[in-house]
Order: C-alpha cells, then sequence, then structure tokens
C-alpha cells in the first residue's frame, strides 16, 4: 500500500523559514511528478510549488521567490523550502504524487504567527 508522510511543519514567526520532506513508501514504480499544496482555512487546495521527473517546476503565484521545490524523483522524495514565511502562508501543507495514480498525503500543519 502506497504511503505518502509529509514532516517538518510547525510554528514559526513571521520572517521565519521551515522546510517541508514528503516520503513515498509502498513501492511505486514510476513517479511522475511531486508536488505541495496547501489549504488555508476557508479557503480551497491551491498549488504551492510542483516539479516533473523532466525538471519542469512551477510555483503559485504568491510564491513570489520566496520557496523552492526540490525532488528526487529516483527516491520519490521531495522537499519544499520557504523562507520569509508570512502570516498568509499558514496553512496545511499537502504533498501530492503523481504515477498512474494520484497519491496525497495527510498533511502537515504550518502556521506563521508572532
Amino acid at each position: 500500500q502506497v504511503q505518502v508522510v509529509e514532516s517538518g511543519g510547525g510554528l514559526v514567526q513571521p520572517g521565519g523559514s521551515l522546510n517541508l520532506s514528503c516520503t513515498v513508501s509502498g513501492g511505486l514504480h514510476s513517479v511522475y511528478a511531486m508536488g505541495w499544496f496547501r489549504t488555508a482555512a476557508g479557503k480551497s487546495r491551491e498549488l504551492v510549488a510542483s516539479s516533473t521527473r523532466v525538471g519542469h517546476t512551477y510555483y503559485g503565484d504568491f510564491v513570489k521567490g520566496r520557496f523552492t521545490i526540490s525532488c528526487d524523483h529516483a527516491k520519490q522524495s521531495a522537499f519544499l523550502q520557504m523562507d520569509r514565511l508570512q502570516p498568509d502562508d499558514t496553512a496545511v501543507y499537502y504533498c501530492k504524487v503523481v504515477s498512474t495514480s494520484d497519491y496525497w498525503g495527510q498533511g502537515t500543519q504550518v502556521t506563521v504567527s508572532s
């Protein structure tokens, strides 16, 4: 059974940084893309960043150069370095893995507050 697990969330002050990690277990044969999405209270889920196996990366408009996604598709892991965090970045962050099906993690809470 495929499992996607995120880690690295927590409480950080405005202007601070966090590094989220996503690991996949269960033996996926092929991973075509991995990405991060987030859901803030009262809002729809939105793309934060994604990376394809062939090296294309995409970021949500709100990122504005503050976040960096990196992936090791062979090891089926993804990371999201988040810098200059702001209160509006407070959300549950989810890892998505695109294979022959889509797989989601349970999410990790990121809270930006002084």
